[in-house]
């Protein structure tokens, strides 16, 4: 290594240093830390279903295009195929 490199690296590693020795510990919510039946608990268990509910309906969203997209080229399929080529024709 370098000179300058490694100049670059104990710079890099001094103020990592620093900030991990500054850093506070976390303070835990009452879901994490506190008690489980408070109504912060229930809020945040009510907001996980609630998105969970939101998830399911964009899916079953997806689902449904795709049912469509297969029943129209299934008809599409059909209607070309029930189609007949005249020979001859106008000279």
């Amino acid at each position: 290594m370098s000179r300058a490199t490694r100049r670059i690296v104990l710079a890099v590693l001094t103020a990592l240093g620093a900030v991990l020795a500054a850093a506070l510990p976390a303070a835990a919510c009452a879901v994490c830390y506190g008690d489980p039946d408070s109504a912060m608990s229930a809020g945040l268990n009510n907001a996980v279903l609630f998105l969970l509910g939101v998830v399911a309906v964009v899916q079953g969203g997806f689902v449904a295009l795709f049912l469509s997209i297969r029943r129209r080229a299934r008809e599409r399929a059909r209607r070309k195929a029930s189609l007949e080529v005249i020979e001859g024709g106008a000279h």
